[in-house]
């Protein structure tokens, strides 16, 4: 019975991150949330009996993709509004 609540929870906690990285403006905290539901999404693999599945989401999902991801954000300029396209916009002109 525990199992079926704490798989429930996981699951609703999955569903809510990936609503919030798809919602989110900035796309660190997008691909911050992205990581936290690969986390939570290895949590279940490994309550499922699934621990080599669980430990490849967790060294894939959570880590090498995330890392990636904040490495090419950090590498791009970003805009998380028009103003801001505006500005170099007129800028660089």
């Amino acid at each position: 019975m525990i199992y079926i609540i704490l798989t429930l929870t996981l699951l609703l906690l999955m569903i809510a991150s990936a609503v919030y990285a798809i919602w989110q403006k900035d796309l660190l905290y997008a691909v911050i949330a992205s990581g936290i539901l690969s986390l939570f999404l290895s949590i279940v693999f490994l309550i499922l009996q699934a621990p080599d599945v669980a430990l490849t989401e967790a060294a894939i999902g959570v880590a090498l993709t995330t890392i990636i991801f904040i490495i090419a954000i950090r590498n791009t300029v970003r805009f998380e509004d028009e103003h801001d396209k505006k500005n170099v916009k007129t800028t660089t002109k």
